[in-house]
């Protein structure tokens, strides 16, 4: 120690260390606590990804089906009677 004090030196010695085993560890727990944020960002980006693409699915199946609805039903009778008559059927 550096100066005598009434606490015994193994005592003070035995704090001190501790002390600076939390600074030493400060840097390390901060770069971990920047790589778990990093990592939580990047899941959750994939995730969002990953439902849009699903979210699109669906509404390109929905588009899709009320194309054919509508095709199935245009009326092509009339149609197929005028055709006949340009024809000469």
């Amino acid at each position: 120690m550096a100066f005598p004090t009434a606490v015994n030196d193994q005592i003070t010695d035995s704090i001190s260390q501790s002390g600076v085993k939390v600074l030493g560890d400060g840097p390390a727990i901060a770069m971990n606590m920047l790589y778990q944020a990093t990592a939580q960002a990047l899941a959750n980006a994939a995730h969002n990804a990953t439902n849009a693409q699903q979210q699109s699915y669906v509404t390109a199946q929905a588009a899709t089906t009320m194309g054919v609805a509508t095709l199935y039903s245009v009326d092509t009778a009339s149609a197929g009677v005028t055709t006949k008559d340009i024809l000469g059927g």
